[in-house]
């Protein structure tokens, strides 16, 4: 037994030694990935730089829809070269459609009574009321005709006819001479066609109606949304079925409101947009001699920058990295450069890059 406990106690004793000296041993550190980017100027300005669309103004286009809808077709996908005019979305367009053919409709019968007012007199409506006055004087030539033979009968014997029936005689020819005047004008008032006030009072609602139907059409074509000129689909948010609005589409990741589409620039290059803090303003060289390069972050890339523009107003800086630790307290000089891309070099959009500046 005590043999036993000795060879355990050996075995343990091995062991430890073992352990020991293998934990004691260093092991040489891996080499780095890349090498930290370092100022390639005697001297030189820092400053944090974002790419973007190559842009005679401002930044990538943020394309937003003007009226609230449900999303119905998606024809493009990301990354995909679209022409100016291409469609980008369409939302659900139905009940704006039925108001658009509704309106439309109402002012097409506006126009066709309006039209009606203008092309009277009707000829077959002109004809009843001159057939209206030739039965008029018919009548009152009838009339006449039978107050004249009882007259000379009364001439002849007064007896031969009452005096009741002769009263009659003359009413019915006085009757018979206002309904010939009614008659003729009525026929007057045919003749003269529509009222004025009738045709402008028609004219100004079938104005409206129409107008309607044009500010309806128009906010019909807000339901589709295009491209306001060549360029490259970045980035899509919404799918369809997703509810859009004004504020773009809601975003699951971030939680926040984003632009439905975003389009850039499908020329070969980029825009590299950097901010200088506005301590170091006033050591920028001057910008027609301005030489940059950026460095690519998490590789040993560095690319030479051609100066394009400078935004001459100094702004707060934005937090392009969204670190909390990132100064966001201080303002900067945006300063654009255009950087060509390189074969082999992947470069995109958004995409964060050390600028360093010559002095």
């Amino acid at each position: 037994m005590r043999k036993l406990l000795f060879i355990v106690s050996a075995i343990g004793f091995v062991a430890a030694c073992t352990v020991a000296y293998l934990s004691a041993v260093t092991q040489p550190p891996l080499p780095p990935a890349f090498s930290p980017p370092a100022n390639p100027y005697p001297v030189g300005i820092y400053a944090n730089g974002i790419l973007e669309s190559d842009q005679t103004s401002g930044e990538n286009i943020n394309i937003y829809p003007e009226v609230p809808g449900t999303v119905k077709v998606i024809p493009i996908s990301e990354g995909q070269q679209v022409k100016k005019g291409a469609i980008l979305l369409q939302l659900d367009d139905s009940i704006q459609k039925a108001t658009v053919e509704q309106l439309l409709s109402q002012s097409q019968a506006a126009l066709s009574l309006l039209d009606e007012l203008k092309a009277q007199p009707r000829k077959e409506t002109l004809e009843i009321a001159e057939a209206q006055v030739v039965a008029g004087q018919a009548a009152l030539k009838t009339a006449q005709d039978e107050l004249n033979k009882q007259r000379a009968s009364y001439n002849i014997n007064p007896k031969s006819i009452s005096k009741d029936a002769l009263d009659s005689a003359v009413n019915a020819v006085a009757n018979a001479a206002a309904n010939l005047d009614v008659a003729r004008k009525q026929r007057d008032l045919t003749k003269a066609g529509a009222w004025i006030y009738d045709i402008r009072n028609q004219e100004r609602q079938y104005n409206s109606l129409y107008r309607s139907y044009i500010s309806a059409n128009a906010l019909l074509s807000k339901y589709t949304l295009r491209a306001p000129k060549d360029g490259v689909v970045l980035a899509i948010s919404p799918t369809v079925g997703s509810f859009v609005s004004s504020q773009g589409a809601y975003e699951s990741y971030t939680q926040g409101m984003t632009p439905v589409v975003i389009l850039g620039s499908a020329q070969p290059r980029l825009n590299v947009r950097c901010y200088v803090d506005e301590i170091l303003v006033p050591r920028l060289p001057d910008f027609s001699k301005m030489r940059a390069e950026m460095s690519i972050r998490g590789s040993n890339t560095k690319i030479p920058l051609e100066y394009v523009r400078v935004q001459p107003i100094i702004s707060p800086k934005i937090e392009l990295s969204d670190q909390k630790l990132e100064r966001v307290d201080v303002r900067v000089l945006p300063i654009i450069f255009r950087v060509a891309k390189h074969e082999g070099v992947k470069l995109y959009p958004g995409q964060l890059v050390d600028v360093y500046i010559g002095q």
